[in-house]
């Protein structure tokens, strides 16, 4: 993983409130290059050892509702790129179209089969797909959609120093999310003025801490919150 230089940075982070927290991981080279090699060493040991449960996962969507087995929705990640997410599908099919792309409790879009694979957290497992390609990392501020980045505070860009990734301190602490949010609140506002500001604040900090060891800590804190969930 390749941290550039400032000046080559986009405009919207060569700000004085990114600074900071790009100084902090420029003293971290070495340390961003075997998270890279991490993420790609792992991600390909767990892509072969899930291949089985994806193969599953994926018959079951399909018998299950109509619609493609993974959802594809165009998330931002290091540096502001915007990608294809590989999540696999837990809702009706076009559920962005008829609703918010914020879910909320008890969501009447989310599938019989959705309901399942969402309560066990495996619709996040397809996510090593983009581990793989560089796009995401195992650990890192969790990919928003783009009408969310661009309402983002100056500082909350910092963020994207790195790539978006699969959990964090911020997923952890906010892993019941959805029962946050009610389905007659205005959900957008609810999100950015609520539960956003909360979650930045620890990716952030996160950004500030950041060592292999910590992100090694967090993958194994991540399995147990799941499993006792």
């Amino acid at each position: 993983m390749v941290l550039k230089k400032w000046e080559d940075l986009p405009d919207f982070m060569r700000i004085p409130e990114v600074k900071p927290y790009y100084e902090v991981l420029e003293k971290k080279k070495i340390s961003l290059f075997f998270k890279r090699v991490f993420d790609l060493v792992i991600g390909i040991i767990l892509l072969v050892l899930l291949s089985p449960v994806f193969l599953l996962l994926a018959i079951a969507i399909k018998i299950d509702s109509k619609g493609p087995v993974f959802y594809r929705q165009i998330r931002v990640t290091q540096y502001g790129k915007e990608f294809r997410i590989h999540k696999f599908r837990t809702m009706c099919e076009d559920a962005d179209k008829i609703g918010t792309l914020v879910t909320v409790d008890n969501d009447p879009r989310i599938t019989r089969v959705g309901k399942i694979i969402r309560k066990i957290r495996l619709d996040e497992t397809s996510q090593v797909l983009d581990i793989i390609s560089g796009n995401m990392s195992f650990i890192g501020t969790r990919p928003e959609a783009v009408k969310y980045v661009n309402q983002y505070k100056p500082e909350y860009n910092a963020t994207l120093l790195l790539p978006a990734g699969l959990t964090s301190e911020a997923s952890i602490r906010f892993k019941d999310e959805e029962k946050l949010i009610s389905e007659d609140s205005n959900i957008d506002d609810v999100y950015l003025n609520q539960i956003l500001p909360s979650k930045m604040l620890l990716n952030l900090k996160g950004i500030n801490s950041f060592c292999l060891k910590h992100d090694i800590l967090t993958i194994f804190r991540t399995m147990f919150t799941v499993l006792v969930k």
